[in-house]
C-alpha cells in the first residue's frame, strides 16, 4: 500500500527508547542535544517580532512564485552587508532549507540520479533523498588538527549520474569552512563532470574568528562557470525556527542561471508555501537580527570554552577543533562505542548526547554536543560527562 520511499525503519532505537521511559518515570534529564534557540533561554525582542503581523497588508492576498519582493531585498541587503552582490531577482523564497533542498533536488535530478554529500554531515540528507528519489554518495571530511575537504574522494566518488555536490559552509557538526584551495580544486571537478553546486549556508554568521582563507558565501558573479544554489533561512540566522522562512540564491553563468530560475518559479508557483505575514515582516526581523545573533554567538563561545578547558586535562576524551557553528565533537579514547558511551552517560549522569553514528562518522568514538543550552546546564552537563569518562 505504501510507497518504497518511505520505508523507513520506524522501531525505537535504544537510546531513544531510554530517554523516554525517563521522561515517563519524571527523572531529570541534561539535555546537551537541544539545538532549537527558542528553548535556550535566548532574550528576544518579542514585541519587534510579534508586531508585522498586525499589519493590514497581511489581509491581502497576493501570491509570488519567487515569494514577497520586499522580503527578497532585505535578504539581497544581507548579503550585500557581507560584500556579495546579489540581485533580489535570483533569489526563491522557501518554508525551510528542508523545502529548499526538495525544490533544487526535483529541478537538477531525475529519479536514480546521484548527489554528493560530506560525510560526517547532518543526518536530513538521506531522509530527503529517499523522499525525492534520488541516491547519495558521500566524500569525506577528514581531521588531521583541523577539518578538510578529501577532494580526492570528490572525485572517487563521482558517477555517470552524478548531478551535483553539496557543501555545507560551515558543515554541521564539524563547524569546518570551504577554504579557497579546497573550493578552487572543486570548481575545477564540478566544470569538468558538469556539475551543479548547493553551498548550505544556514549557520554562515556564526565563525569562531576571522580566516582569510575561507570563501564565504558562494553568492559571488558568474565568472566560475559553476551553476551554484546558496541556501540560507532565519532558523539559525535569527534564531526563529518556528516562522518557517528559508531561500535559494543563484549564481553562475547567465544562461544556466535564467533557465534555473524559470524552472524553479515553476517549482515555487506551484507550492507557494511561504506565508504572506512572515514575508511581509523579514524585513523588520532582519533589522533585529544582530541583537539575537549576539546572544547566540556569546552563548556558543562561552560554552565551548568550558568544554575545552573541561576536557583537555582528561585522557579519555579530546574536543576537535571547529571553526563555527552551533555544535562540538568528541573523540572518545580508543575508539569507544559512541551509542554505548551515550546511553550510559545518561543511565549514570543523567545526561543526553548525540552519538557519532547519527552524524555518519566513519568510526566509533565520538559524540556531539550541542552549544546552544544555557551555561549553568551545559557546565553541569559536562562535568556529569567528563565524570563518567574518568570512570572508565
Amino acid at each position: 500500500m505504501f510507497a518504497r520511499r518511505t520505508d523507513w525503519p520506524t522501531a525505537e532505537n535504544e537510546l531513544a527508547r531510554r530517554v523516554r521511559m525517563r521522561r515517563e518515570r519524571g527523572l531529570p534529564l541534561l539535555d546537551l542535544t537541544e539545538s532549537n534557540p527558542t528553548r535556550c533561554a535566548f532574550a528576544y525582542p518579542r514585541e519587534a517580532i510579534l508586531a508585522p503581523f498586525l499589519s493590514p497588508e497581511n489581509m491581502l492576498y497576493e501570491p509570488s512564485p519567487q515569494g514577497v519582493r520586499s522580503a527578497r531585498e532585505a535578504i539581497a541587503r544581507y548579503y550585500e552587508e557581507r560584500g556579495a552582490a546579489v540581485d533580489p531577482d535570483r533569489l526563491i523564497l522557501t518554508a525551510s532549507t528542508s523545502e529548499a533542498y526538495a525544490f533544487l533536488f526535483r529541478l537538477l535530478a531525475d529519479p536514480g540520479d546521484h548527489l554528493l554529500v560530506p560525510r560526517p554531515s547532518y543526518p536530513l540528507f538521506g531522509f530527503l533523498a529517499d523522499v525525492n528519489d534520488v541516491e547519495l554518495d558521500a566524500y569525506r571530511l577528514v581531521y588531521d588538527g583541523q577539518w578538510r575537504i578529501d577532494v580526492e574522494s570528490v572525485y572517487a566518488a563521482i558517477g555517470p549520474r552524478t548531478r551535483a555536490l553539496i557543501v555545507v559552509n560551515p558543515n554541521n557538526p564539524t563547524g569546518s569552512f570551504v577554504k579557497r584551495d579546497e573550493w578552487e580544486r572543486l570548481l575545477a571537478c564540478c566544470a569538468a563532470y558538469g556539475l551543479a553546486v548547493i553551498s548550505d549556508e544556514v549557520f554562515l554568521d556564526y565563525a569562531y574568528g576571522e580566516d582569510a582563507q575561507r570563501v564565504g558565501t558562494l553568492l559571488r558573479g558568474g565568472e566560475t562557470g559553476v551553476l551554484t544554489f546558496a541556501l540560507g533561512g532565519i532558523s539559525k540566522l535569527l534564531g526563529l525556527p518556528q516562522m518557517k522562512l528559508a531561500w535559494i540564491g543563484v549564481a553562475g553563468p547567465e544562461p544556466l542561471v535564467r533557465e534555473a530560475l524559470l524552472r524553479l518559479e515553476i517549482i515555487g508557483d506551484t507550492y507557494l508555501s511561504v506565508s504572506t505575514p512572515v514575508g511581509h515582516a523579514l524585513p523588520q526581523w532582519m533589522s533585529e537580527g544582530a541583537y539575537i545573533r549576539e546572544q547566540i554567538r556569546e552563548r556558543v563561545q562561552t560554552n565551548r570554552a568550558y568544554l575545552r578547558e573541561s576536557v583537555a586535562p582528561s585522557r579519555g576524551c579530546q574536543c576537535l577543533e571547529a571553526e563555527g557553528g552551533w555544535y562540538a565533537i568528541l573523540r572518545l579514547s580508543c575508539g569507544r562505542d559512541d551509542e554505548a558511551f551515550a546511553i550510559g552517560v545518561l543511565e549514570q549522569e543523567g545526561v543526553l548526547v548525540h552519538p557519532g553514528y547519527l552524524f555518519d562518522f566513519e568510526e566509533e568514538g565520538y559524540i556531539v554536543l550541542s552549544l546552544l543550552p544555557p551555561p549553568e546546564v551545559f557546565q553541569e552537563g559536562v562535568r556529569r560527562i567528563v565524570r563518567h569518562i574518568e570512570k572508565g
